[in-house]
């Protein structure tokens, strides 16, 4: 059955996957750190609560996780002027050294994955993926 198959072959990817990033994003870097990083990067900045549904979360591992970030420097805090209750979280110039290092790092391990197969195939495999998660 195909559906087994592909399980399979979907879990290893993504096992490999993960084991890749982990080991070179470490140590000043975890795979959901990096997925803020590049939020932000494109965003500018950004409300805590924006991130919750992009990582799938709960407010209190966001802020966590925004407090391990600001601590080693890779975010600043800042309250908004006119309502001290809202924060606004910006990109630090090591955040933003740090967001391209992540995304050579994923790119490297996708660029040896894709070169397995012929340029024709990648096409088809993104665009069949494409297909199955819209």
């Amino acid at each position: 059955m195909q559906t087994i198959e592909f399980a399979k072959l979907w879990s290893k990817l993504t096992k490999d996957y993960k084991t890749y990033m982990e080991e070179h994003l470490a140590p000043g870097l975890t795979e959901s750190q990096l997925v803020v990083l590049e939020v932000l990067y494109e965003a500018g900045r950004m409300k805590p609560s924006q991130l919750i549904p992009i990582l799938e979360t709960t407010p209190a591992a966001v802020t966590m996780l925004l407090d391990r970030m600001e601590k080693n420097g890779l975010i600043s805090r800042v309250r908004h002027l006119d309502d001290r209750r809202m924060i606004w979280i910006y990109l630090t110039e090591r955040g933003k050294e740090e967001a391209k290092r992540g995304v050579q790092i994923r790119n490297s391990f996708m660029s040896d994955v894709l070169d397995r197969i012929s340029q024709h195939n990648q096409n088809l495999l993104v665009f069949l993926l494409n297909k199955i998660t819209s």
